[in-house]
C-alpha cells in the first residue's frame, strides 16, 4: 500500500511540474504533459508499456510546436533499466533519440533540419539517458546482491539446522541403544533362566523382551537412515524398483506396477513415496510371513497413490500401530495427504497413501 501511494505521488508530483514547466502550445499540449506524468503510476508493474507511452506521448506533444520536457520518459528509462530490460531500454533510448527531430520537423514551426536536430539534442541530451539507465542497473544490482545474501543466509541457516538435527539424533540413538541393550540382554536372561528352570515364562517378561528387541531394529533403522540420508543423495520412486528386487531376493513375490507419468512431482514426495514402500516390505517381511506383496504407484494430475498389498498374517485390528507405521503416518500427514492400513477382508495387509503434488 504504501509503496503504491509514493507511485501516485511521483506521477502526480512528474506531471505538475510538465505542466507548469512545459509551456505547452495548446490545450492538446496540457493533456499530453500530464498524461506522460501520470503514466508513470505502472512503471513498477509495466515498465516497457510506460517505457512506450512516455516516449510516445513525448513525440506527440513535440509534433504539436511546444518544447518536450523528457523528465517523464527518464523516469521510465531508469525503471525498465532497473526492471532488467536492457535490450528493450536501450532501443527504446536509441528510437527515441532517432524520431525527436522528426517530430519537430512535422510541427507548426518553420525549422530547418539543422535547427530540428540542434533543438532535440539540446531537449534530451545521451549523458542525461545514459544516467537514468545507469541508476536503473545500479538500483538493480544492488537488490540482487542483497537478495542473494539473503539467500545464502537462509541456506546456510537450514544447513546449519539440518546437522544439528542429525547431531541431536545420533547422540539420542547412542544413548538409547545403550540403555535398550541392557533391558533386553536382562529380559531374554530371565526368560532363558525361567525356561530352564521349566517355570513358566511371565507374559510381561516376554513383552519387555520382544519389545526391547523390536526398539532395538527401529533404532538400528533410524541410523541407517539418517547416515543413508546424510551422505547419499535422497531417494525417489526411481529407487522403488530396487527396493523390489531386494524382496524379491529375500524370498516374497513382489510385483511392481506404477501408472501414469512422473510430472514434476516435488522432491519431498517422492521421498515419502519411498519411504512407505521401503516400511510396508520391511514391516512384511519382519511381521506378515506373507508369500506375495503387490505394489502399486499410481500417478494422478492432482496426487499420487501408493498402495501395498500382502496375502500374509495381518495384525488384529484391535492391535497398537507399530512405530514404522506411525512414522508413515506422520510423514503423509505432514504433506497433506491421507494414510490408511488395516487388513484386507480377503487376507493380509493393505497399506495406502494418497499425497497430493500440487504445489502451494
Amino acid at each position: 500500500m504504501d509503496r503504491r501511494w509514493l507511485d501516485w505521488a511521483i506521477a502526480a508530483g512528474v506531471a505538475a511540474s510538465l505542466v507548469v514547466a512545459g509551456h505547452p502550445a495548446t490545450g492538446l499540449g496540457y493533456v499530453l504533459l500530464a498524461a506522460s506524468g501520470l503514466v508513470l503510476v505502472a512503471r513498477r508493474d509495466a515498465p516497457i508499456v510506460v517505457l512506450a507511452a512516455t516516449g510516445l506521448l513525448a513525440l506527440a506533444h513535440q509534433a504539436t510546436g511546444a518544447e518536450v520536457p523528457v523528465i517523464a520518459f527518464l523516469f521510465a528509462v531508469y525503471s525498465t533499466m532497473r526492471a532488467g530490460h536492457r535490450v528493450v531500454t536501450v532501443v527504446g533510448s536509441v528510437l527515441m533519440i532517432a524520431t525527436l527531430p522528426l517530430a519537430a520537423l512535422i510541427s507548426p514551426r518553420d525549422l530547418t533540419t539543422y535547427e530540428a536536430f540542434a533543438q532535440t539534442r539540446d531537449v534530451l541530451q545521451i549523458a542525461w539517458l545514459i544516467a537514468a539507465a545507469a541508476a536503473g542497473e545500479a538500483l538493480r544490482q544492488a537488490e540482487r546482491r542483497a537478495d542473494e545474501a539473503e539467500r545464502t543466509r537462509e541456506e546456510t541457516a537450514r544447513r546449519r539446522a539440518n546437522e544439528e538435527r542429525l547431531h541431536i539424533a545420533r547422540e539420542l540413538h547412542d544413548s538409547l541403544t545403550h540403555q535398550i541393550s541392557v533391558i533386553k540382554l536382562q529380559a531374554e536372561v530371565a526368560v532363558h533362566l525361567a525356561q530352564k528352570r521349566g517355570e513358566e515364562v511371565p507374559e510381561s517378561l516376554l513383552a519387555i523382551r520382544d519389545a526391547g528387541r523390536e526398539a532395538a531394529r527401529e533404532l538400528r533403522a533410524t541410523l541407517e537412515a539418517l547416515r543413508d540420508d546424510d551422505k547419499n543423495p535422497p531417494h525417489g520412486i526411481d529407487d522403488v524398483p530396487d527396493l523390489v528386487r531386494r524382496a524379491r531376493a529375500a524370498g516374497l513375490d513382489a510385483q511392481l506396477t506404477i501408472e501414469g507419468r512422473n510430472n514434476d512431482v516435488p522432491a519431498a514426495v517422492e521421498r515419502t513415496a519411498y519411504r512407505i514402500v521401503q516400511e510396508s516390505l520391511t514391516n512384511i517381511a519382519r511381521h506378515a510371513a506373507a508369500a506375495s506383496a503387490q505394489i502399486r504407484i499410481d500417478y494422478r494430475p492432482d496426487a499420487l497413490l501408493i498402495r501395498v498389498d500382502d496375502d500374509g498374517k495381518a495384525p488384529p485390528r484391535t492391535s497398537k500401530p507399530g512405530v514404522g507405521l506411525l512414522g508413515m503416518r506422520e510423514r503423509v500427514t505432514a504433506l497433506g495427504g491421507s494414510l490408511q492400513a488395516a487388513p484386507r477382508s480377503e487376507g493380509g495387509f493393505t497399506v495406502q497413501a494418497e499425497l497430493p503434488v500440487a504445489q502451494p
